[in-house]
């Protein structure tokens, strides 16, 4: 036994030794791809981002060439760096820290040494590129903005980071990515699928020509080109009349749900975040809070709805059989007063107003009993309220509406859980809540869900989730941008609101927004607005807000404006709404008085007023 013991461990041993031979040389790929990284030199192949359009077939966004210059750490030598660091405009400081992160990322691994250079500088180191050795420059595209507006819409792209390669191995060192806007919704679209081409180099890591004859090359997958729904020279005909004003202005046309338009001021224009200055120019663009550019007001700022959440109040309250259109209230005093509110009323004491009146009219004191009646209906405010909620949340209301943006706020309804837990003893009821009658309550909405809600008005209760996608190359846009949504109200109820709209612009509170050939709808409201100014609680100038849709029938664009600061509704908002409408439906503007008062208005002297840090923000 004992003779037999040695030669089978030796065999055992044998056995396992060639087993693992076997399998480091024949079956892994580990050595292999050492041996690779040595002699073959692997580069991405990127095909061009799509083209994207307006509604219209206007490009807005293309491409233009521009040059990394990239580093392999192991295989730099001495080179003249105060030559490199005159052609690149870098100082000797800026390019030793440039090296030392690329040697960090990698020691054999290309990296972006310097990125999104000209093709004037390219033409000049192209020349002197055999001083640098372990330096090689890289062809890329970046984006070509063809307008001067809609940078809240469109995004921008930048150099991906450390955190977008950790989630998706796709995206390596020095490539770029959508990172706001359309550009970041239809990132994979847009982008297409790089390819690989493998390029052999000697014992001198030179080049000298593909490897295996191209056998392992992969092509790149073109990108496709999108179409948007937004009509690029309404867009900058808002922004001019939102010059010098803080605010927002979205359209949407209601028998599609395509956004026409979605402005938000100030702005800046797209091509500062291209090139070189990219990332200092967004260094200031971000650290303004005063006039806070990276801030999409259409989208994400939250407002109180102010009056025009009134003809919600007025659909649910018919839909909840508490009032008939032809129900008067009395407006006795000029003012509303209940649980120690008090709402001014601009009726004249003893006012009866019915639906028609207390739309047009803006009555207060109208929308309170009614408001009431709604939390009030079973003597039980709890199930009232909810019951109230649920109709406004089949608007779309305090929830993101579901659109292709990647920015937006949710805004807020509140429900019987809230107010229980503000009121412990829960002894509150419609007159405790009666602010949410004229929409300075604990509600918020966004100008996007204020467009929405009178979109689905205009179409007599239904609405298409709100899109900015129009068209996608040899594509479908996603079925529910193309599905119809109901409220919860039934068709007969808009009628008698939406003729109470008609009449806010034919004899009401936007008489200034009526338009000659036109039957514009629409509701002002003048938002009260506080701010805490050295941690004191105060209140600034009102906000101007509208929402309007026209024409009254078979309607072509719904739209809302807020005007910071803006003082009521009829003063800014309602005169803009009334213009952008005039623009869209007839093509040019006949009032060019009122034109060029909103264009050359401006609100500078309100915001110099604020004294904290940044704008005034709904959500303190």
């Amino acid at each position: 036994m004992r003779k037999r013991f040695l030669p089978i461990l030796i065999s055992f041993f044998g056995i396992v030794m060639f087993a693992r031979l076997f399998s480091l040389q024949i079956l892994s790929e580990e050595f292999g791809d050492l041996s690779l990284k040595n002699s073959v030199l692997k580069q991405f192949v990127y095909p061009e981002r799509g083209y994207v359009y307006d509604r219209n077939g206007k490009l807005l966004v293309s491409n233009q060439p521009m040059y990394d210059l990239m580093v392999v750490p192991k295989d730099l030598m001495s080179f003249d760096t105060l030559d490199l660091c005159k052609m690149l405009r870098l100082t000797k400081q800026e390019l030793n820290k440039k090296l030392a992160k690329a040697k960090r990322y990698s020691f054999r691994a290309p990296s972006v040494l310097l990125g999104q250079i000209s093709k004037e500088d390219y033409a000049t180191l192209q020349e002197k590129m055999w001083k640098f050795p372990g330096m090689y420059i890289q062809r890329k595209s970046v984006r070509a903005y063809h307008t001067d507006v809609a940078s809240n819409i469109l995004g921008y792209i930048s150099e991906v980071n450390y955190f977008d390669m950790e989630t998706n191995p796709y995206y390596k060192r020095g490539e770029l990515i959508g990172r706001q806007g359309i550009e970041k919704t239809y990132e994979k679209i847009l982008r297409g699928k790089k390819g690989v081409t493998y390029l052999q180099r000697d014992k001198f890591n030179r080049v000298i020509g593909p490897y295996k004859e191209k056998q392992l090359d992969t092509l790149p997958t073109p990108a496709q080109d999108i179409t948007l729904s937004i009509d690029i020279d309404l867009q900058e005909y808002g922004t001019k009349l939102l010059a010098n004003k803080r605010g927002g202005i979205l359209a949407i046309e209601p028998s599609t749900g395509e956004i026409l338009m979605s402005v938000s001021t100030p702005t800046y224009a797209p091509n500062l975040l291209v090139g070189r200055d990219r990332s200092a120019n967004f260094r200031v663009l971000k650290q303004d809070t005063l006039n806070r550019f990276l801030f999409d007001r259409s989208l994400q700022g939250q407002y109180p709805p102010g009056s025009p959440f009134k003809v919600l109040n007025a659909l649910v309250a018919l839909e909840e059989e508490v009032i008939q259109p032809n129900a008067r209230f009395t407006c006795y005093s000029g003012h509303f007063y209940a649980q120690n509110q008090f709402m001014e009323c601009k009726c004249k004491p003893g006012t009866k107003n019915n639906l028609d009146r207390g739309i047009y009219n803006s009555c207060n004191t109208y929308f309170s009993n009614v408001y009431r009646r709604i939390i009030d209906k079973e003597n039980n405010a709890p199930d009232g309220i909810n019951t109230w909620h649920s109709h406004l949340s089949s608007f779309g209301l305090g929830n993101y509406l579901g659109y292709d943006h990647p920015v937006g706020q949710s805004g807020y309804v509140p429900n019987a859980n809230f107010y229980n837990l503000w009121y412990p003893n829960q002894l509150w009821n419609g007159a405790t809540t009666v602010s949410n009658a004229i929409g300075q309550g604990e509600i918020l909405m966004t100008p996007i869900q204020l467009a929405n809600v009178t979109a689905a008005i205009a179409n007599r209760g239904f609405f298409y989730t709100p899109h900015f996608i129009k068209g996608i190359q040899g594509d479908f846009i996603a079925v529910k941008y193309r599905t119809k949504r109901f409220a919860s109200i039934s068709k007969e109820h808009f009628e008698p609101v939406i003729e109470g709209m008609a009449n806010v612009v034919k004899k009401g509170t936007a008489r200034i927004a009526s338009i000659q050939g036109i039957e514009v709808c629409g509701k002002t409201g003048t938002i009260e607005n506080f701010t805490r100014i050295n941690g004191v609680r105060t209140q600034l100038t009102d906000h101007s807000m509208f929402i309007a849709f026209a024409p009254k029938d078979n309607p072509k664009i719904a739209l809302s404006v807020i005007v910071e600061n803006g003082y009521w509704g009829g003063r800014w908002a309602a005169p803009i709404a009334s213009l952008v409408i005039e623009k869209y439906l007839t093509g040019n503007v006949k009032r060019s008085w009122l034109e060029k008062h909103m264009m050359e208005g401006s609100l500078e002297a309100e915001y110099a007023k604020v004294t904290s840090n940044k704008p005034f923000s709904i959500n303190e």
